[in-house]
């Protein structure tokens, strides 16, 4: 018997073959992964009129000195919840170390940090998470539903290319629209 494979730290690709459409074009950040299940936070879809700002606002946070950014959709799963990944020059007593890539955190101090410019220098913001309980991602893994990909937790920061899930699959060296849709078997 092998020992299991776990993905925290590496990112999951929606392949086109992607059964679910609440996961198309999907690039997730895998924080957590063992034999009870996996989280993760979708970066590849941001979430129209909402921005940084509203956030801060709900909180009654100021936003005088706050950067202004897009928040992602992180999954379908408690879309009301906030999730910062971070660079790892700044832990509090919440962050979620993801091997010595990236931490999450969920915490109104977090979010103070950054809002006064003492917070980690690089960060993205999610509302949402993606989960699976136990074997579920192993079962869609093998159900060609998912790659995965060791990536860069640069993709976690990346502003520019406007499709982070095109420009995941390029970093790989693949065009996506090569790929089939459905699989065989022998």
């Amino acid at each position: 018997m092998h020992d299991p494979v776990y993905f925290s730290g590496q990112f999951l690709l929606a392949t086109p073959g992607m059964a679910d459409p609440r996961f198309a074009r999907s690039v997730v950040a895998i924080c957590s992964h063992d034999e009870n299940g996996a989280l993760g936070i979708n970066i590849g879809e941001t979430l129209e009129g909402i921005r940084f700002h509203d956030i801060l606002k709900q909180f009654d946070i100021d936003t005088t000195n706050a950067p202004d950014c897009d928040v992602f959709l992180g999954g379908p799963m408690e879309t009301q919840r906030g999730f910062i990944l971070h660079s790892l020059d700044i832990n509090m007593s919440d962050t979620l170390q993801v091997g010595d890539s990236w931490g999450l955190s969920s915490s109104l101090d977090m979010l103070n940090s950054i809002a006064q410019g003492r917070g980690p220098q690089r960060w993205t913001i999610a509302l949402g998470y993606s989960g699976w309980g136990e074997g579920q991602l192993e079962s869609e893994l093998t159900q060609n539903g998912w790659t995965i990909a060791k990536g860069e937790s640069e993709w976690l920061y990346e502003k520019e290319s406007g499709d982070k899930w095109l420009m995941a699959w390029q970093a790989l060296g693949i065009d996506p629209t090569k790929l089939s849709s459905g699989f065989g078997s022998a």
